[in-house]
């Protein structure tokens, strides 16, 4: 089994400037990568950094080279790192695709701050996307939505189903 990640940004790529009294976040190296490190899991995966952009920064532009990407690669299980606000959009957007296993998952702390929940996340849809039938799924809280089954809560900010 391989299982493909795509890093598209968000939250859970933020890092530190690398510039001097900056208070933006940047969009740094996949933090799946570190992830995966440290998990040593025992199956092969491949890392493709697409995009890396705040979520709330994508156009459908982008959310055609996310498609695109995932529609031509051979592997039918895939894993997308985006940002929390749209993943919702981005994951209907990639409805369409058939024959594929698509979770997205992000956090809401970036990978680099000791209390994340991006190890959790990613573990999540790790675990999920070798079980589940082909469909578009997102994973957050310890749980995983079908894309047209959730939504978020807008006084928690957690997702929910619908």
């Amino acid at each position: 089994m391989k299982i493909l990640f795509i890093q598209t940004g968000g939250t859970i790529d933020k890092d530190y400037p690398r510039q001097t009294k900056g208070y933006a976040f940047e969009i740094s190296e996949p933090a799946v990568r570190q992830i995966l490190e440290r998990a040593n899991p025992s199956f092969e995966y491949d890392i493709i950094p697409l995009l890396r952009k705040d979520s709330l920064d994508l156009t459908v532009k982008d959310k055609k080279k996310i498609f695109e990407e995932c529609e031509k690669v051979d592997t039918d299980k895939i894993i997308i790192t985006h940002g929390t606000d749209t993943i919702i959009d981005t994951a209907a957007f990639l409805s369409e695709l058939k024959n594929k296993t698509i979770i997205l998952t992000g956090a809401f702390k970036p990978e680099k701050f000791t209390n994340t929940d991006a190890d959790f996340n990613v573990g999540s849809a790790v675990g999920a996307v070798n079980v589940l039938g082909y469909g578009v799924y997102i994973a957050m809280n310890g749980n995983i939505f079908r894309y047209d089954e959730v939504r978020r809560d807008k006084v928690t900010g957690k997702f929910i189903s619908n």
